[in-house]
């Protein structure tokens, strides 16, 4: 489980020099996160005390979504027990390999059901180089996520929580509106014996998300041509 105290580099992720150093990192270099953090503490709607249930949950969160969108390798994951499960809005539970097969990142996130026709996102062809370049492109100061409620806290956690940032970039061939883009849902977390995760479900639409991100006009150049080597960028999430 994530300390809920400040670790090194990074005061809401436990992410230490010795893991930076050993970790085969996704994107080729640990992240950095002080442009979200800056725009997390500007934006949060909740403060919550030091060593409360609720700050222990939300710097939990904040590890967990690094570890499965920054590490390449299984092994290296310090949080989430060999035979973890996820699983998105009571969809059939999804294994590590499996994750990583759907090309890790925000594609396990945006998994839908809907014909290809109609996605303005479609997981199925994004790799987890090309929707990590589509969503930093779109938030160039990242895309924060705080805890807005805990229902109830380990062995079981039950949570609310809001995911926010500004579309400054254009996304999927749409021009940026400058707006606030935020969306609310439920997450499940189940803790091992060992204190690590052993299951996370999700439950949220999609569609609230993704529909903010197609209002602005139409755009020729594609989300992905745009700032993709931005080592700043590329590095947050």
């Amino acid at each position: 489980m994530a300390s809920s105290g400040s670790s090194v580099g990074d005061k809401y992720r436990n992410l230490d020099e010795e893991e930076k150093k050993n970790t085969v990192w996704r994107f080729g270099q640990p992240p950095n996160y002080d442009i979200v953090n800056k725009l997390f503490e500007e934006g949060q709607t909740k403060v919550w005390p030091p060593g409360s249930l609720e700050e222990m949950v939300q710097n939990l969160t904040k590890t967990w979504e690094m570890e499965l969108l920054h590490k390449a390798r299984i092994e290296d994951f310090k949080l989430m027990e060999p035979n973890f499960i996820y699983s998105l809005n009571g969809r059939k539970g999804w294994s590590l390999e499996e994750v990583g097969k759907m090309g890790g990142g925000y594609n396990p996130h945006l998994q839908t059901s809907l014909p290809e026709h109609l996605r303005i996102y479609d997981p199925a062809v994004e790799t987890s180089e090309s929707s990590h370049r589509a969503f930093t492109t779109t938030f160039p100061r990242g895309f924060a996520i705080e805890i807005q409620k805990v229902y109830s806290g380990p062995p079981q956690i039950v949570y609310k929580f809001r995911h926010w940032g500004y579309m400054e970039g254009p996304f999927m061939g749409h021009a940026p509106t400058g707006k606030l883009i935020e969306f609310f849902g439920i997450a499940i977390m189940q803790m091992s014996e060992n204190n690590k995760l052993a299951k996370v479900e999700f439950f949220y639409d999609r569609g609230e998300l993704l529909g903010q991100l197609v209002k602005g006009e139409k755009v020729e150049a594609k989300d992905g041509e745009i700032a993709s080597t931005c080592p700043i960028m590329r590095s947050t999430g």
